[in-house]
Formats: structure tokens, C-alpha cells, sequence
């Protein structure tokens, strides 16, 4: 269960710590893309610029904003020995301020982890052990060796795109989806929307190093109009190197800007870690 608390903290970005280098979209693309309904950018045709900041634009209209939030989760783990792990994970979020996590037996609904980041700490306590751990933010990025951050975290447990700017280097319609690949500082990523409502249905990322021989794929599916926000209710997430990672996550119950409590209070009885 320890490998548990570490994974429900980073449930939503475990995904971005591995990447291997994309060579062309196509290769990132479960089925052929249709070179007739293809538009690249440099056809003479397609004001390129127009598009990109149509992309850009739909990307900002579909993020989420709020100033709280509560979900219930159901967390299905897969990890490396192919342990498989289930667990219900209950999130609260003040924005830009706090994320409360517990995480709780399926059945029994035993709270077995507490856990609660701030922008610049992390706690972590085990309830079984009677543990309590206090790490700075530095704990998430030293963990995943990216430059995940609180409002990183923030972003991805609401389904906004993350590691996403204004680089988009190419784009291709498919059918009725819309693929753009961004190049940034640390990742290039492939997201695919909705053409229309600019819904995002899969993204990918690969690490700018290519000697990394990782990849990430996260699905975002079963969107819901909650409180007039656009909200993906189904995310299926893998980790793929030697061996695989899968995380899935089912929101049960979603509510955003209700009154949250964020009661984090350690018993005297337990122990620094």
C-alpha cells in the first residue's frame, strides 16, 4: 500500500514521467490517417496560423475552472509486476491552494492514506502504519523527473491539458478529430479533439531525449456537462518501457464550487517518516 499513496498523488500525471521520441504523427496514431482529409502546414491553402489558433482557443474554452472541487474516484492499478490494486480515492480541491486526498479499501471503505499537497509541501500519512511523512514539492518532481508542480497536478486531476503552449509544429484532420502536435521544453505532445467541440479524447507525450525508450498514452472518455463544465468522467492511463503501468479512473460523483472541508489533523501517536 505504500506504492498506493505515492500513485494516488500522481494517479493523474504518472503518465508524463515516460515518453519515447515520435519520429512522425502517424506513428502515435492507433489507426492510419487518411492522407485525403490530411492539411498540413505548409499548404498554401490553409492559413496555418488561423488554425493554430483555433486549436489554441478550443483548448482554453474546454479548460475547467473552479474554486472547489469534490470527486469520488474508483482508482483501478496496474503496476510493473502486474500486481493488480483497487482502491476509492476521495479529492478535494481548493483552487490554487490545497488538494485532500483519501484513500480507502473498496469494500470495508477503510481509509488506509490521508494525504494533503500545498504548492510548495506534501504530507503524507499512512493510518495503518501511523506514519506521517512531510516533503517539499520538490518530493513530486524528484519522483516523476519532470517539473510537475501543484498547479500541474491541479490541472491534470480536472483533465486540462498540461505541457501543452502555443508550439504547435503540425496538425492533421482525421474524420471529425483534430490532431496537433506541440514541441516544448521537456515533451513533444500529441493531442487529438473533438473538431467540433474541441473535447480532447487522447493525449500523448514523449520525451524530448530521445534516447528515452518510454511512452505515455492517457484516454479521456464518458464527458459529462457537470455545472456547465465539460468534464471527462472516464481516464484510462499507460505507461509502457520495459514493462507496463495501467491506471484507470472512474469519477463517480463529481461537485465543484460546494463547500469542502480539508481536515488534516495528526495524532500525537504517530511517528515522523
Amino acid at each position: 500500500m505504500k506504492q498506493l499513496s505515492i500513485v494516488v498523488v500522481l494517479a493523474a500525471g504518472a503518465w508524463l514521467s515516460a515518453c519515447r521520441p515520435i519520429k512522425k504523427i502517424q506513428t502515435v496514431v492507433s489507426k492510419p490517417v487518411d492522407t485525403t482529409a490530411t492539411v498540413s502546414m505548409a499548404d498554401p491553402r490553409i492559413d496555418s496560423a488561423l488554425v493554430i489558433n483555433s486549436i489554441l482557443e478550443r483548448i482554453a474554452t474546454n479548460k475547467i475552472d473552479f474554486n472547489t472541487f469534490f470527486g469520488q474516484i474508483k482508482l483501478d492499478f496496474t503496476d510493473l509486476a502486474g500486481k493488480n490494486t483497487k482502491a476509492n480515492v476521495y479529492v478535494r480541491i481548493k483552487k490554487d491552494s490545497v488538494i485532500w486526498l483519501s484513500v480507502t479499501a473498496p469494500v470495508l471503505d477503510l481509509e488506509f492514506f490521508r494525504i494533503l499537497v500545498k504548492p510548495d509541501t506534501v504530507l503524507i500519512m499512512d493510518k495503518q502504519k501511523r506514519t506521517i511523512a512531510v516533503r517539499t514539492v520538490e518530493y513530486l518532481q524528484d519522483f516523476v523527473k519532470i517539473p510537475i508542480d501543484f498547479f500541474t497536478l491541479q490541472d491534470l486531476l480536472m483533465g486540462n491539458v498540461v505541457f501543452f503552449d502555443n508550439r504547435i509544429v503540425s496538425y492533421r484532420y482525421n474524420n471529425a478529430d483534430l490532431l496537433a502536435l506541440n514541441v516544448g521544453s521537456y515533451f513533444k505532445h500529441l493531442i487529438t479533439m473533438d473538431s467540433t467541440t474541441g473535447r480532447i479524447s487522447n493525449s500523448k507525450l514523449d520525451d524530448v531525449q530521445e534516447l528515452r525508450n518510454r511512452t505515455c498514452n492517457i484516454q479521456l472518455s464518458d464527458y459529462a456537462l457537470i455545472q456547465n463544465r465539460n468534464f471527462s468522467q472516464s481516464r484510462e492511463i499507460s505507461v509502457t518501457e520495459k514493462a507496463k503501468i495501467d491506471i484507470i479512473l472512474n469519477f463517480k460523483k463529481v461537485e465543484f464550487d460546494t463547500p469542502q472541508k480539508f481536515s488534516f489533523n495528526v495524532p500525537k501517536n504517530y511517528t515522523s517518516k
